[in-house]
């Protein structure tokens, strides 16, 4: 495996590296105190491709390898984590699952406009009583006539008051358990589809994260997406990729961390002195240098994986662990840092200590993935 990136991606993360900072780094204080998602900024993400990163070149996509994907993350993630896990979610999570799982009919009536800008996708996949335990879920799709009635609710899902299209998980055979849920399509607009509370977060702020209501939301047979009772099997297909996009985006928030304490580090003076010539600032920024690179090698060997093919579990849930724990390290040095202004919203230092945390929990927490390798370690003879 040769990593080196090619010439085309050191352009692409020039390109995405001068839009990040030209585009959101002056907004991005504004939209964390506000909550807001920047709606505006959509049609521009979607001009550079980066709303239909890996979307087919037929269905209006840029058609990026899985390894361009996690650059595109990274740099946005690097400027404002909360637009880099709106991308991530839209591209990563609803346009894959369809991309990956739907009919002919449906790719071509739902990724154009994703890839456009025109529509922004959600996943709804968590419920309040069903987090790591995803099977456990308790919205219902009961099959009446030529479609589908959907009841129940979902939490925490990216986009749920301004998303257009939702993919969204429900039980159509409670006795099947795994084998009895299934993915449905859902357009905003549809009757009984209602956005709920809206998240007020810790982090990643100017990401939308609400609550998702279903009251007796009829849907098509059609809008089916995949086979009935495949809905988990293929799920943890979609989070297999979504935890490779995960860890390049914790990549990103822990390079802008470093950045950010490095910078600092060469600009404040103690003691008459810079505190970059102490030894203990010094290791900290050896040891974040090391694991930043670290965490970017096993998150493109994952998805370097990813793009030739076949399950990626093991590499994904390795991938992901290892870089949001690093990246949470980061953060908190970069706090550390700073001393007394890593604690106020003068420096980025505090933004990237909340926003990071999310890392560990989303798309499966870092408990979950020591599970899944340990399985995976276990299993092998």
């Amino acid at each position: 495996m040769d990593f080196r990136p090619t010439e085309e991606q050191a352009l692409l993360r020039r390109t995405v590296r001068e839009f990040a900072e030209s585009e959101i780094r002056p907004y991005s204080r504004e939209w964390d105190q506000a909550q807001h998602f920047p709606a505006e900024l959509m049609p521009k993400l979607a001009a550079l491709g980066l709303l239909g990163i890996q979307v087919p070149e037929r269905y209006g996509g840029a058609a990026m390898s899985s390894i361009d994907y996690c650059i595109c993350i990274e740099e946005l993630a690097r400027v404002d984590p909360g637009v880099a896990l709106s991308v991530a979610a839209h591209n990563g999570l609803c346009a894959s699952h369809i991309a990956q799982f739907g009919t002919d009919a449906q790719k071509a009536k739902y990724l154009a406009p994703l890839a456009r800008g025109e529509k922004i996708g959600a996943w709804a996949l968590t419920e309040s009583t069903s987090g790591s335990d995803a099977a456990g879920m308790r919205t219902t799709a009961t099959r009446e006539g030529d479609g589908w009635v959907l009841n129940g609710s979902k939490t925490f899902t990216t986009h749920g008051r301004v998303g257009d299209v939702f993919v969204i998980m429900a039980l159509t055979n409670r006795a099947a358990g795994t084998k009895g849920i299934s993915a449905f399509i859902v357009s905003r607009g549809t009757p009984g589809l209602a956005p709920g509370k809206k998240e007020d977060k810790l982090g990643m702020r100017a990401s939308d994260t609400s609550e998702v209501r279903l009251e007796n939301c009829r849907v098509p047979a059609d809008q089916l997406l995949g086979d009935v009772g495949q809905g988990f099997v293929h799920t943890m297909e979609v989070l297999d990729a979504g935890r490779i996009g995960i860890a390049a985006l914790a990549v990103g928030l822990a390079q802008g961390a470093y950045e950010a304490e490095l910078r600092y580090a060469r600009e404040r003076k103690a003691f008459g002195q810079t505190i970059a010539r102490f030894q203990a600032i010094q290791w900290k920024l050896a040891d974040a240098a090391t694991r930043i690179e670290a965490a970017r090698w096993l998150t493109y060997r994952a998805a370097y994986l990813k793009a030739k093919g076949g399950r990626t579990t093991l590499e994904s849930s390795v991938a992901k662990l290892y870089a949001s724990e690093m990246a949470v390290r980061v953060a908190d040095d970069c706090v550390q840092i700073h001393g007394g202004y890593g604690f106020v919203k003068d420096y980025p230092a505090e933004k990237y200590f909340r926003d990071v945390k999310l890392t560990t929990i989303g798309e499966g927490t870092s408990e979950i993935q020591r599970l899944v390798i340990a399985r995976h370690l276990l299993s092998r003879s």
